[in-house]
């Protein structure tokens, strides 16, 4: 009997995969990628064709070392990672291990890829093996090798210039980019007020409300009326008027059509504005629906590849779908023919189908038991979704009503269901979504007709800026500009807020002052690489190199000599000119001007006359200024290492001691530290004196000669001598269990008290 070995990447698809296949088969997973470029610089030869230097991932090599040892013992190998590039770069990677083991020679090696784990789509895809597409491989080589150079160049120069840790990204800096320009949009917005005036009127029990529209033959948009006076002179001008008279009456019906099944981005939309669901908390909960839930003793995948940009379905589910429709709704519900989607997004690429659930019979509540809260709620959205997407299109009957009150014209605008059609089923939610003029349900009304003035309204409104985004937004216009790519959103997104560069703000984006610093560094002097058209123009040429139409070479030869240049061309800028802004405004204390500056723990407002003038203000997140008390003298006292003023300031964890010669002299105390002359003279250098200090992980003691001397202790120490091998000092340490000690520092001894 043949032995058959199929590798896959995660493990949970390789328990549910392995029920489908007899026992000639053995399945493992790679447990994702298995090989990576070290994080270290020099791991592209840019000398040599961008020739990368790959490793095998540390965690994974157990993994790797059991697929070789499977593949020995096998006939044939099918390489069944997904469908995407990622997934062909991790069969070209196992294919090539296996190549410098010696497994390749003499045995089958396949291809295989399948767009939903069912028993039927697994049997299907192994029948039909092919080679990899190096053409895919080339492409996620190409991002790889892009997003290394941009990393391993521009990355260093952040953490020069502005901070240790920083990062740079081909896609994250632009979407940075974007929060930062939204935030600047609306710190820079003036508010302009507009007023409404409304007629309330009624017919029978029904009451209605119509905005003016036109006043004395001038047709008035939503913003005309500038002030309040304008507003009460045109009521006053209906003053003593009691009825109104219906001048024309529009009726129309109008079609809406369901929405197309998810791709990635829309599901990922959908999920945070009806679920709440973050882009990452997505993925991963559609990734275990993927990859195999335990059904009645049976895994079963229930939903379709979850990163795909494409809209369509296969044949076999419309017809399906078409079928559970035609059974359990009116056939009004069921369109003749099955409505077709095309995609929106101008780089669709490899397209497989829409994300759907592996069957539309799977009922939401016939597989809640088997599911947690979170698979439930994001399988129900997608179920829904699916089937709405081939449900009969809404009809509603929308009415305008004219209603004209001597030189004003009133319009009132309702709407009716007349067939509720996919609605039935989904409705899709929209975000930040303004309508002033909101559609009502309307009484029968005639033209001719006269209605009663009941009261003639002001409404008082301001314009208001953009909203920051959410991850929804963000994603939403990232797809719409073409900037990455379904299976990146989530990790663009959590590099953001892992790097500190952002923070959510009621769901919102909100840029840190390191953010915005960033953000204005790359803006200044790396522009094209956070140029929104240039990443976009990139993403393109990914997806060329793709279908083969470029080669990577050329690409990446143009894009690392235009960035080598740059990078060099930026090396000689300073920390100041980066993390500094010039106000218009003069310290109130020396009178030189003032300039917003990035320090160590934030933003603050400092003299440009630093250090000879001391004069600072906090900045809170909202941009709010507090004054900073300067230091306080202390009488009599001044610094043992140089003789310097000793001065009482306010630090990241309270109030400490230091000279007032700082930066030059670095010496600090406690503030609670004891005076100098009680204190112990530090046993190692002799010259300084042990002082409490406050640090991050509570109190300590150490050399006030520090840096000299780098003395520590743990515990508070006494002027005693250790009796076992005669160290010049204890400590003294109380604990409940064994009590109150003197524990030497050097040899441990210990001594009850």
């Amino acid at each position: 009997m043949a032995h058959k070995l199929l590798i896959v990447e995660s493990p949970a698809k390789a328990k549910t995969i392995s029920k489908y296949l007899d026992n000639e088969f053995k399945v493992l997973a790679s447990f994702g990628h298995v090989r990576d470029l070290p994080k270290k610089n020099g791991s592209i030869d840019v000398k040599d064709e961008f020739k990368p230097k790959y490793q095998i991932i540390a965690k994974n090599k157990k993994h790797v070392d059991d697929i070789i040892a499977a593949a020995k013992k096998s006939d044939v190998i099918y390489l069944a990672s997904d469908q995407d590039r990622e997934g062909e770069a991790i069969a070209w990677h196992i294919e090539e291990i296996l190549r410098e083991n010696s497994v390749f020679a003499g045995r089958e090696i396949g291809r295989v890829t399948f767009n939903e784990i069912t028993k039927p789509a697994i049997i299907e895809a192994i029948k039909h093996p092919r080679q990899i597409d190096n053409n895919l491989v080339d492409a996620q080589q190409a991002r790889l090798t892009l997003d290394y150079l941009i990393g391993f160049n521009v990355s260093p120069l952040l953490w020069r210039k502005i901070k240790p840790g920083l990062s740079a990204g081909r896609v994250q800096s632009p979407a940075l980019r974007l929060i930062c320009e939204r935030e600047d949009e609306i710190k820079k917005f003036v508010p302009e007020d507009y007023f409404g005036v409304h007629l309330h009127s009624h017919k029978g029990r029904s009451k209605f409300k119509a905005k003016l529209i036109e006043f004395a033959n001038k047709k008035l948009d939503s913003k005309a009326i500038k002030t309040n006076a304008q507003a009460k002179e045109i009521v006053s001008s209906f003053a003593g008027i009691t009825e109104a008279q219906i001048k024309k009456i529009t009726k129309k019906q109008k079609k809406k059509n369901p929405n197309a099944p998810f791709i990635t981005s829309t599901l990922q939309i959908e999920s945070a504005r009806q679920l709440g669901f973050t882009t990452d908390r997505t993925m991963r909960i559609a990734q275990s629906l993927y990859e195999g839930i335990e059904l009645n003793s049976e895994s079963v995948g229930l939903i379709t590849y979850m990163r795909t940009d494409s809209v369509q379905l296969s044949s076999l589910a419309i017809e399906e779908i078409r079928s559970y429709i035609g059974e359990n709704f009116d056939a009004r519900y069921l369109p003749s023919k099955p409505n077709v989607y095309t995609s929106k997004s101008k780089n669709a690429q490899e397209a497989h189908e829409a994300i759907r659930p592996t069957s539309i019979l799977r009922t939401p509540a016939q597989v809640k038991a088997f599911l947690n809260p979170d698979q439930y709620k994001l399988y129900e959205l997608i179920w829904r979704r699916t089937l709405a997407s081939q449900v009969s299109p809404a009809i509603l009957d929308t009415t305008a009503v004219d209603i004209q009150l001597k030189d004003g014209l009133f319009r009132v605008n309702g709407v009716m269901v007349n067939f509720d059609g996919f609605m039935k089923v989904y409705q899709e939610l929209v975000e930040d979504a303004v309508n002033e003029d909101e559609e009502v349900r309307l009484p029968e009304l005639n033209e001719g007709e006269v209605v009663p003035v009941d009261n003639i309204e002001i409404t008082a409104h301001q314009t208001e800026p953009k909203p920051r985004f959410t991850e929804a937004s963000l994603v939403k216009t990232l797809e719409e500009l073409g900037i990455g790519r379904p299976s990146t959103y989530a990790s663009i997104i959590a590099t953001l807020k892992k790097r500190e560069y952002v923070m959510m703000d009621k769901k919102r984006f909100m840029p840190t002052d390191v953010g915005m610093v960033v953000n204005q560094f790359l803006t200044n002097h790396l522009t094209k690489y956070v140029d929104l058209r240039f990443t976009a123009n990139l993403e393109d040429t990914l997806d060329n190199i793709a279908i083969g139409e470029q080669r990577k070479l050329p690409v990446l030869d143009e894009f690392w000599t235009e960035l080598s240049t740059v990078v060099g061309e930026k090396q000689n800028i300073s920390r100041m000119e980066l993390t500094s802004t010039p106000l218009d405004e003069n310290c109130p204390k020396c009178g030189k001007p003032l300039i917003s500056k990035f320090g160590k723990y934030g933003r603050f407002i400092g003299c440009s006359g630093y250090p000879d003038c001391d004069y600072m203000r906090k900045v809170d997140k909202d941009g709010n200024t507090e004054e900073i008390a300067p230091p306080e003298v202390i009488p009599d006292r001044v610094c043992p290492k140089d003789g310097g003023q000793l001065l009482i300031r306010n630090g990241r964890f309270g109030k400490f001691i230091s000279c007032a010669n700082y930066p030059k002299c670095k010496h600090i105390e406690n503030i609670n530290a004891p005076e100098m002359e009680h204190a112990i003279t530090c046993p190692e250098c002799n010259k300084g004196k042990i002082v409490a200090k406050k640090g991050r992980f509570g109190m300590f003691y150490s050399c006030n000669n520090y840096p000299d001397c780098k003395t520590i202790f743990k515990y508070e120490p006494i002027d005693e001598s250790c009796p076992a091998c005669h160290y010049k000092v204890m400590m003294t340490h109380t604990t409940k269990t064994k009590g109150t000690q003197h524990i030497c520092p050097k040899c441990k001894h210990s001594v009850k008290v």
